[in-house]
């Protein structure tokens, strides 16, 4: 199980822009959660999916990372095809899907101005991701979402960026007999412009369920 207190920090304030600005998310939209949000899924995975960041009118809004806007369909809907998740949609914090084998998280964890965090912010949620991961002892593989995650993993494992590049599909063994999956983020404008389509991602998760030691349908 992994350390609630070292892996998440509800009122984090390392980062003073994030803060300012969750901070006018909660004066502009009342009913949104504008707070850090936490990991989401099976508290003793096989498989971590690291994302980027909540998004303003998505995780920011509902609580639940990917839930809420465009970014978190195409994931959710791959998660249930696999048989990773109980329903295909996530809508908010407290619909009943359940993820099995699986938990998601983001690089950072407060949602940053044009979805966009810096360097230093992402290296101020660095300890957050490292105590994820170190608690998370079941966990076989790391399916990276966008090449900030990629960074943001291999950061918090203290392995060098030029290690490892990042190319969609690409795997990287790791210390420990993990492994580190890339694929390109799950976003609108991947979606839309077909950098990224649908059979690709189902393949690139399909093979970090694999790695993890899960048995999943094919084609």
């Amino acid at each position: 199980m992994p350390d609630a207190a070292a892996c998440f920090d509800a009122q984090c304030s390392r980062c003073p822009r994030l803060v300012a600005y969750r901070n006018e998310s909660r004066y502009r939209y009342p009913e949104y959660h504008s707070a850090p949000v936490p990991a989401f899924g099976d508290a003793d995975p096989r498989l971590l999916i690291v994302g980027l960041a909540p998004g303003l009118h998505g995780a920011n809004r509902t609580g639940r990372p990917f839930t809420g806007d465009h970014a978190g369909l195409l994931l959710y809907e791959t998660l249930h095809a696999l048989g990773l998740g109980s329903q295909p949609q996530s809508v908010a914090a407290d619909d009943p899907l359940q993820l099995f084998e699986v938990r998601i998280t983001n690089a950072v964890k407060c949602v940053p101005p044009e979805n966009k965090p810096t360097p230093a912010e992402t290296r101020n949620c660095l300890g957050y991701l490292d105590a994820e991961l170190a608690a998370l002892a079941r966990v076989r593989a790391v399916l990276a979402l966008g090449r900030i995650a990629h960074d943001a993993v291999l950061a918090a494992l203290g392995i060098k960026r030029a290690a490892f590049t990042f190319a969609h599909g690409a795997e990287h063994a790791l210390p420990g007999g993990r492994w580190l999956i890339d694929s390109f983020h799950c976003s609108r404008y991947n979606t839309q412009t077909r950098r990224l389509t649908a059979a690709m991602f189902h393949t690139v998760l399909a093979r970090a369920a694999t790695l993890s030691g899960l048995s999943v349908p094919g084609p």
